[in-house]
């Protein structure tokens, strides 16, 4: 591993340790149109293979919860603002028990712990099925109930992501996170469309209710995983704050991971205009009727993101990881430079789709290097930093975008933000060698 400094090399080679039964041979090299397809070898490891396929159903199935619980928040209090209430009463929740369940996984068998909160997010689920069913009709009740979703799903996460490098070779880390992204994004598209589509015909409550249905087929797959115990090497800990400060001070120590983390936050924050996309469609895009132009806006990232993990052959077998990451930041801000540009809707959603090809990029060179760079006791606590960066860095966006949109108008900020997410990355990259040496 040639990275900057001796510390960011990350890797132990006890780290891969696995039975054979688990993996298979690789396929040899891709010719023609092979070579620019998504690379599919992560899928020829049955407990990977395993673990994705499960994620085909809940990337739509969780999405369907996503519009249900604003939906029916909404239909009680006919109010925004409880709407948005409750997106920050599931974040508060999410921050804390990702980073202990961070914690939770460098410490116990990651099997166990997969088992344990995907239970508690499917009896969650039939839970919200159950008051939507009988008519409660209590706001109290919804954001209690997605509080204790998001406390599910950030004690999951990490424990997630993290056995994903036990499961797949290094090499391969790229392509499996190509796999699993590429799902996630498809899901944000058709779960939302599939959702306006049932609730006229089967009603709101039923939403819930196969959410939880899908979560059996993730059960089912991780119960067939290989137990995913604290390598022998490990030293025992038991999860607490002591070890999430741990987990900071490893990051501060390694400076390709804290860049990975930082690369993702300029990006986010200052790069991510959703919170404009209702005044642009009101405003700049209004010839073009709001409500089209609002749908396009919203669905043009992920679906960028989805065709640049369709073609992810054309990138994932880069063994310069950092580099990868530094472009992918950049061209996101290019992108979102020439949509704040753009006064033509069309123009502007491929300049947004665009970004969302550059997002899929940067995401599948972030997650290979975290998982990568730090040795597997570590990795959970790791992912537990990552999912809280990526659930609050578009939400410091919002405030920010919508801030600098009221005062400089919504296009100007856009653009803006865009130039400052190139020149900051750019001037980052320069200052600190560790990301742009790293490399597998």
């Amino acid at each position: 591993m040639d990275t900057s400094e001796s510390t960011d090399s990350g890797t132990e080679p006890e780290s891969r340790k696995e039975s054979q039964k688990d993996r298979e041979p690789a396929t040899g090299p891709r010719r023609g149109w092979r070579r620019w397809a998504m690379d599919t070898r992560p899928l020829q490891i049955p407990a990977y293979r395993r673990l994705w396929s499960s994620t085909i159903v809940t990337a739509v199935g969780s999405q369907l919860t996503a519009v249900a619980v604003p939906k029916q928040i909404y239909d009680i209090t006919g109010s925004s603002a409880w709407v948005g209430a409750a997106s920050m009463a599931g974040l508060v929740p999410l921050i804390v028990f990702a980073l202990w369940g961070g914690s939770l996984a460098d410490s116990m068998d990651r099997r166990k712990l997969l088992l344990i909160t995907n239970s508690g997010i499917a009896v969650t689920s039939v839970l919200f099925w159950v008051q939507a069913a009988i008519g409660l009709n209590s706001v109290t009740a919804l954001m209690l109930l997605l509080a204790m979703q998001q406390a599910f799903w950030g004690l999951n996460a990490p424990a997630r992501n993290a056995s994903i490098a036990r499961l797949v070779p290094a090499e391969q880390l790229p392509a499996a996170n190509a796999l699993g992204s590429t799902v996630m994004q498809t899901g944000q598209v058709l779960g939302p469309l599939l959702a306006g589509a049932l609730i006229p015909v089967i009603g709101l409550p039923e939403l819930y209710l196969i959410d939880a249905l899908a979560l059996c087929v993730t059960l089912w797959a991780v119960v067939r995983l290989p137990s995913l115990p604290p390598l022998e090497s490990a030293t025992r800990r038991r999860a607490g704050w002591r070890e999430i400060v741990a987990g900071f001070r490893y990051i501060s120590l390694h400076k390709v991971l804290l860049l990975s983390f930082l690369a993702d936050i300029i990006a986010m924050v200052f790069g991510m205009p959703r919170a404009l996309f209702p005044q642009l469609a009101a405003q700049t895009y209004a010839p073009y009727g709001e409500g089209l132009a609002l749908g396009l806006l919203f669905a043009a990232i992920p679906i960028g993101a989805v065709v640049g993990g369709l073609f992810s052959g054309t990138f994932s077998r880069a063994r310069r990881h950092g580099w990868m990451v530094i472009g992918a930041v950049v061209a996101w801000g290019a992108a979102i430079t020439g949509f704040g540009l753009s006064s033509n809707l069309w123009i502007g959603v491929v300049f947004l789709a665009a970004a969302g090809v550059a997002d899929m990029v940067s995401m599948v060179f972030r997650g290979a290097i975290l998982l990568s760079a730090a040795t597997d006791e570590m990795r959970g606590r790791m992912q537990g930093v990552f999912t809280v960066v990526v659930a609050g860095g578009p939400r410091l966006a919002d405030v920010l975008h919508g801030t600098a949109g009221s005062a400089l108008g919504p296009r100007t900020a856009v653009a803006g933000g865009g130039i400052l997410v190139i020149v900051i990355m750019l001037a980052l990259a320069a200052a600190v060698p560790a990301l742009r040496r790293y490399r597998i």
